[in-house]
């Protein structure tokens, strides 16, 4: 009990801005933009880090942490091996959720939406602006899967290293990108006495409608 009741007392103070219906922008988009500049600015490592949760078709959870590699009108894009879990899941249940924590400016964003594969010449250009050392990662890891020990990933990965040894290395079959379309995002704004600012955005029809959630 003494671990837990040392958790008790880990608190802090959100102080540092607020979010008002009035001052976020009419597109959440252009709002996680804004924000996201803010968070570049304090070059912080893994800043663009973000929860994936995604469910199978039983419906049981699963999350972790990716990188999102971009973001436009269509929605976020992240990449991964299409046989890992998450790609297994993303199969069965193309709903998923992400989740954005900056802790120096006490804030999060959660969004949530449907998620479909980009085009493979999309992926190809990602892929191909990665370091040597990564793609020949993408090709070692059969990701999720069971294997014997680390000595296993390290062999794999030096004899793809050593047959790619000169050449260009293709993109795998099986790794690609993925897009996440939003329907729905929440701007969350720590405040004191813990009476947080959560500004949400909901799709209906093609328009985003803005209201506030209770903290």
């Amino acid at each position: 009990m003494h671990t837990t009741k040392s958790v008790y007392k880990l608190r802090r103070e959100y102080k540092l801005n607020k979010l008002t219906e009035e001052t976020v922008h009419t597109d959440p988009v252009k709002q996680f933009e804004g924000w996201f500049k803010q968070v570049l600015k304090l070059k912080e490592p893994e800043s663009n880090a973000m929860v994936l949760a995604t469910a199978d078709k039983r419906a049981k959870p699963s999350a972790r942490i990716v990188l999102m590699k971009g973001i436009d009108k269509r929605g976020i894009l992240f990449f991964t091996n299409y046989e890992s879990r998450k790609g297994k899941e993303l199969l069965h249940n193309s709903r998923a959720s992400l989740l954005f924590f900056w802790a120096r400016l006490e804030r999060q964003v959660r969004i949530e939406g449907k998620v479909k594969k980009i085009s493979k010449s999309e992926s190809q250009k990602y892929f191909n602006s990665r370091p040597i050392e990564s793609r020949i990662a993408a090709w070692a890891s059969n990701q999720s899967k069971k294997i014997s020990g680390r000595d296993y990933i390290e062999e794999r990965y030096f004899e793809f290293k050593e047959k790619f040894s000169g050449k260009k290395i293709p993109i795998p079959d099986n790794w690609g990108g993925y897009i996440l379309m939003p329907d729905y995002f929440e701007f969350w704004q720590g405040r004191e006495s813990r009476l947080h600012d959560r500004i949400s955005y909901k799709k209906t029809k093609g328009i985003w409608k803005i209201f506030r959630l209770a903290p």
